[in-house]
């Protein structure tokens, strides 16, 4: 077990280092958000939405019986549980291969190829890996979620999208604009925090690199990640919560997809083991 070390242990789960995203962790780990009622939410992509597309993910012995939700899927699911501190306990799936056979070439093969020009020689190569999955969730403590994963959804390109419904407000942030936290509320104006170290809390603001108005993406959220872990190391830090995403989160992840695979499979409610 990498806990008796006494040694820092991490998985690369990037996307909760967005600026804005841990803002939303501070905030509704503050109580500022109230009580979760639901975490609802998707991550859809369009790079396998032909049958000519190919990678090795879509091959069950090399990536494994789940693609889409265990590519991306456990993205999102990090994501929002370390945004709202909440668990999973139970889940319900249903996933659906679109191309159940699909044009492997005869080949090398880019990912994310784009437009580039389908090749000319291929083989047909049954698929039973997911390219598309609906999932709901029961949390610890009575929240609900629901979380949509596609990589067959044409114009999404790489599309993770979040909306945490709480009493007192709802936060809701969308990859393609990384910047901006939405706040909603019932009785007064909704509001767009745009990230920017004046305007923000201490956490967000350790993890922000550039003045507002200069983006932060997608590396930027690798580069804080990392920082988070070294952030560990030099502090020697033997917190049973850290901030960067854990061995054991990462197992948790694996769980929650075995789950999802059975649940799916069975037709049926899964718990999650403790």
């Amino acid at each position: 077990m990498a806990a008796t070390t006494g040694l820092q242990a991490g998985v690369c789960y990037n996307t909760r280092f967005y600026p804005v995203n841990l803002e939303a962790r501070d905030r509704v780990r503050r109580g500022d958000a109230g009580t979760i009622f639901a975490i609802n939410g998707s991550y859809v992509q369009d790079w396998l939405l032909y049958e000519t597309d190919y990678n090795w993910r879509v091959l069950a012995e090399q990536g494994g019986a789940l693609r889409a939700v265990a590519d991306i899927g456990t993205h999102w699911m990090d994501l929002v549980t370390s945004i709202t501190g909440l668990r999973v306990e139970a889940v319900l799936a249903d996933l659906n291969t679109v191309h159940k056979v699909r044009k492997r070439p005869l080949g090398e093969v880019e990912t994310f190829s784009g437009n580039a020009d389908p090749p000319q020689a291929t083989e047909p190569i049954d698929i039973s890996t997911d390219d598309y999955g609906a999932v709901l969730l029961r949390f610890r403590g009575g929240a609900r979620g629901s979380l949509w994963v596609s990589q067959v959804t044409s114009g999404r390109k790489n599309c993770m999208r979040y909306e945490i419904a709480g009493s007192k407000y709802a936060l809701g942030w969308n990859s393609e604009s990384p910047n901006n936290l939405w706040v909603g509320r019932r009785d007064k104006p909704n509001e767009t925090l745009t990230r920017d170290p004046a305007l923000v809390g201490d956490l967000a603001r350790h993890f922000i690199t550039y003045p507002g108005g200069h983006n932060e993406g997608f590396p930027d959220a690798f580069k804080q990640c990392f920082r988070a872990f070294y952030d560990a190391v030099a502090a020697e830090s033997t917190s049973d919560e850290r901030l960067y995403p854990t061995f054991e989160q990462g197992d948790h992840e694996v769980v929650l997809c075995e789950a999802i695979l059975t649940s799916h499979r069975e037709q049926r409610w899964v718990a999650i083991e403790s």
